[in-house]
């Protein structure tokens, strides 16, 4: 796998988005997360999954669009539905999985780190949110289905509709972090959390974590492909279209 790594530190897998430009995320990414959730749900040697970034400032800012943007609609509805069954496979992951937030998580980014089961935020302006709407495409269905599961029903609007950018307590109040660490020791904070979980009895863990994310899952799986093409309507519009052109030629200005 080229867009991630996999370190064992004892039970723990730490799985490291290690990708250029920032893990901006693309078919590659997406296929390695894949993977790598299958491999590590299998693997009877792992106790728990840390995902984590291996950049020091950045988890993810969402999806490449310097390279989705030249997709046609056959293609980025193939890449929408691999990316969806990346989403499932990490949220039903059979072990626990903490995501530690160590830098600004964003649009695709965000839907990373709800997937696990807690998600740590370093403190001190690291952003996470769901800027969708602001570009222009609506939320994907089984990404609504994980914001409902995931945050309180009266932060929805906020996070949802407004596509507004969280850190530190804000982050906590509307439920888009579960807890805020110091950037000095961050990955080791993230691992004694983790611990906590890999203390439990491992098969009573991951038989109550499938009963609670069960009907989440399946709602997901049911109506995404149903769903799919009024997303691809908003990603083609000649609006969004304009809007991300102008983001994608500034990702890729010289600096």
């Amino acid at each position: 796998m080229s867009t991630v790594r996999i370190d064992r530190k004892g039970r723990a897998a730490v799985l490291r988005l290690d990708k250029a430009r920032g893990n901006a995320i693309d078919e590659p990414l997406v296929r390695d997360l894949l993977q790598a959730a299958r491999d590590l749900g299998a693997d009877p040697s792992v106790g728990g999954v840390l995902l984590i970034s291996a950049h020091p400032k950045l988890f993810s800012p969402g999806l490449d669009l310097v390279t989705l943007i030249e997709l046609d609609r056959a293609a980025m509805e193939r890449f929408m539905l691999l990316f969806a069954e990346m989403a499932w496979a990490l949220y039903g992951l059979p072990r626990p999985m903490v995501a530690g937030i160590n830098g600004h998580a964003v649009a695709g980014g965000c839907i990373l780190a709800l997937t696990a089961d807690h998600r740590v935020l370093r403190r001190g302006g690291a952003q996470v949110g769901l800027n969708e709407v602001k570009v222009g495409v609506p939320l994907p269905w089984s990404v609504t289905e994980l914001l409902r599961a995931s945050v309180p029903p009266q932060a929805l609007a906020q996070v949802a509709l407004l596509g507004r950018n969280f850190a530190d307590d804000e982050a906590l109040r509307v439920g888009l972090a579960d807890e805020l660490a110091d950037a000095a020791g961050f990955e080791d904070h993230c691992l004694l959390r983790l611990e906590e979980y890999m203390e439990k009895d491992l098969y009573s863990l991951i038989a109550t974590k499938a009963a609670l994310r069960h009907d989440v899952l399946a709602r997901m799986k049911a109506r995404e492909r149903e769903r799919i093409g009024g997303w691809l309507d908003g990603w083609f519009s000649d609006s969004t279209r304009a809007r991300m052109r102008e983001l994608a030629a500034g990702l890729t200005k010289p600096r």
